[in-house]
């Protein structure tokens, strides 16, 4: 893989499902690590490495949700070419990330993801709350990522961590809170929307407006947990990845 692309787990045979993964604002590629043991070695998992972390570290931030999508494109048309055998999956920011990705591949490839998974982020025609988390103190945005967890406490003690921590999580806040999405925006792509049932960020009726974005099937499921339920409940989602994949690919 080059710039964009890192492989979390390799398929073991032929004919295997591509899953790509989009983190959420502030997470890594590897954050993706236990989900890519869950889903099975039929899948090969690769995940996006947003610039300006972990590999990354020394390249600038961006800070627009179109600007990422314009730089992760080409690699991930490469990776997915013409191809029917693969589908997305996005948490939080990265849920609009691959929303607009797949909008993408749609238009200019002809490329259609098996399924869409868009997790823990309201539809991306939803409202923002009035609250602009960019725009907080750095001691505000600290006691935010504290209470909304995903982020270790004692990272957040160190003062060299700290400032990068919060650099990184400003900068995709800033992207995600400023996206507009295009009216009438859709996918031909099934979505399957998912949330914590305590999630604070995202209710189980704001996952359901993710069915206005597709022409194609549309499945919301809440798991038990908060913003990042998805760290507790890799295996069950892990199980529902591989059924609604296999579901997509064999009413083609």
């Amino acid at each position: 893989m080059a710039d964009w692309l890192r492989r979390l787990s390799p398929a073991s045979g032929t004919g295997a499902h591509t899953l790509v993964c989009f983190p959420h604002a502030g997470g890594a590629a590897m954050s993706y690590g236990p989900l890519a043991k869950s889903v099975g070695d039929e899948f090969e998992v690769l995940a996006i490495q947003y610039p300006g972390r972990q590999d990354r570290r020394l390249e600038p931030l961006v800070g627009n949700i179109a600007n990422l999508v314009d730089g992760l494109l080409p690699e991930l048309k490469e990776a997915v070419g013409d191809a029917q055998n693969f589908s997305l999956f996005g948490h939080s920011m990265g849920s609009v990330v691959a929303f607009e990705a797949c909008r993408r591949l749609e238009q200019e490839l002809g490329a259609n993801p098996a399924v869409l998974f868009a997790s823990g982020r309201r539809s991306p025609s939803a409202a923002m709350p009035e609250r602009r988390m960019h725009l907080l103190s750095d001691r505000e945005l600290a006691d935010h990522l504290v209470q909304f967890g995903g982020t270790p406490t004692v990272l957040l003690e160190d003062p060299e961590f700290r400032a990068l921590i919060l650099s990184i999580v400003r900068n995709d806040y800033r992207a995600i809170e400023t996206y507009t999405c295009e009216p009438g925006a859709v996918v031909s792509s099934p979505i399957v929307a998912i949330t914590g049932d305590r999630d604070p960020d995202t209710s189980f009726a704001q996952i359901e407006g993710w069915a206005a974005h597709t022409s194609g099937a549309f499945f919301a499921k809440s798991f038990p947990g908060g913003h990042f339920f998805i760290d507790a409940n890799s295996r069950p989602i892990g199980d529902l990845i591989r059924e609604h994949c296999t579901r997509a690919l064999s009413t083609d």
